[in-house]
């Protein structure tokens, strides 16, 4: 694994466009950045990243199987008791799931290791499926990188199978759904939508600020059509807290991410993955704050709310001294405390965090966020990859 200085293209921002990607730029600051790029081996990525995020995810299944019962796991999840029969009924079912993003460190010494699972609304789906895909081709064109090259990326062929596999023998009406006045969040749908329309689904967007309650206890979209399946882009735990929460179980509405899935995208998972399996290569110490074992944790350690999106509220901290935090609105619930990671990939005042996706449950794709401090946020850059022949 190494980073790579490259030329920008001149026309960066129209080759990007010319592909739907409009976000490239927030706020006025660099996010999708082809300077630099990360280069890895076949066996770095065969053996470090997709072996280790298959059996995390197998591990976090043995987890959901353990914990669905047991009320004091879902307590200390701050999930709310009012959804515990709608979360185990959702399992219980086989509901499958669509996709999600491990977050590792690596730095190509040693084994990966899990800093979070984004396992209910992770974004950044379409620059790693589409866009730098489409750099790695033209850079091989343009003799930027040697022929022969190739990219740890079937994203793109395994969203379409996946959702091809939602077919019923009726017609599949799909709804997709995301928040207002996000442009990386409908940029996330919209590119899920295209790939719903190409399994030959009935696919249809909606903001989940037009979702309303039919009559008879369906959720419809602003045309009062009903809503059969719908795909939210909005965290469970929000989900959980709306008015509208009763609702939800009696709505015979099929979501994804299904609503198991609220198990995973919680950082408590982190601390109860640790107490199943302690010592596992691809997990770093965790423990839930207050909790008396906290003081086996090495002095640099992160302080992460149980649910946070993008760094928020997060805290890195080394014998009680911040060394780096971001601000945010989270941490109501708790926290838990773990440890900061060794091998968290630094080069030329930069810490690189890689993203391991995996669609229904298979690892297919990798992406890399960069920033100059080691909490990755909001404003954390997009770089390409690609694997040496």
């Amino acid at each position: 694994m190494r980073r790579v200085v490259f030329e920008a293209r001149a026309d960066w921002q129209a080759q990007v466009e010319r592909l739907g990607f409009a976000f490239h730029t927030i706020d006025g600051a660099t996010y999708w950045d082809e300077r630099t790029a990360y280069a890895f081996t076949l066996e770095e990525i065969e053996r470090d990243i997709e072996a280790p995020t298959e059996a995390i995810e197998q591990l976090c299944f043995a987890f959901i199987e353990k914990a669905i019962d047991d009320d004091a796991v879902l307590t200390r999840l701050a999930i709310p008791d009012a959804q515990w029969a709608f979360i185990r009924e959702s399992w219980q079912r086989g509901e499958r799931n669509l996709y999600g993003r491990l977050d590792l460190a690596y730095d190509g010494r040693g084994p990966a290791k899990l800093l979070e699972y984004n396992a209910d609304t992770p974004t950044a789906l379409f620059e790693s499926s589409v866009v730098q895909w489409d750099w790695l081709e033209r850079a091989m064109a343009n003799g930027s990188l040697p022929a022969g090259c190739d990219q740890f990326n079937s994203l793109h062929e395994r969203l379409i199978a996946a959702l091809a596999g939602l077919r019923a023998p009726s017609p599949y009406r799909l709804h997709l759904a995301c928040v207002q006045e996000s442009a990386e969040d409908k940029g996330t749908v919209d590119y899920l939508l295209d790939c719903a329309k190409q399994a030959g689904l009935d696919a249809r967007f909606t903001f989940i600020e037009e979702i309303g309650l039919l009559s008879d206890g369906r959720f419809c979209d602003g045309s009062n059509v009903p809503i059969e399946t719908l795909f939210k882009l909005y965290p469970w735990e929000w989900l959980f807290r709306e008015r509208y929460a009763s609702a939800l179980a009696g709505s015979r509405c099929q979501f994804i991410e299904p609503p198991w899935k609220s198990l995973l995208s919680n950082k408590g998972l982190l601390a109860c993955l640790w107490e199943m399996e302690p010592g596992h290569p691809n997990l770093l110490p965790a423990f839930f704050e207050g909790d008396p074992r906290c003081e086996s944790l090495s002095p640099r350690r992160v302080r992460k709310p149980l649910y946070s999106r993008e760094g928020a509220n997060i805290t890195l901290l080394e014998r009680g001294k911040v060394l780096d935090s971001d601000d945010g609105p989270y941490g109501a619930e708790g926290f838990i405390l773990q440890d900061a990671a060794t091998n968290l990939f630094q080069s030329d005042g930069n810490y690189a965090v890689i993203g391991s996706w995996l669609v229904a449950s298979q690892a297919c794709g990798l992406c890399i966020r960069e920033d100059t401090t080691p909490i990755t946020k909001n404003t954390s850059r997009f770089l390409p990859h690609y694997i040496e022949p």
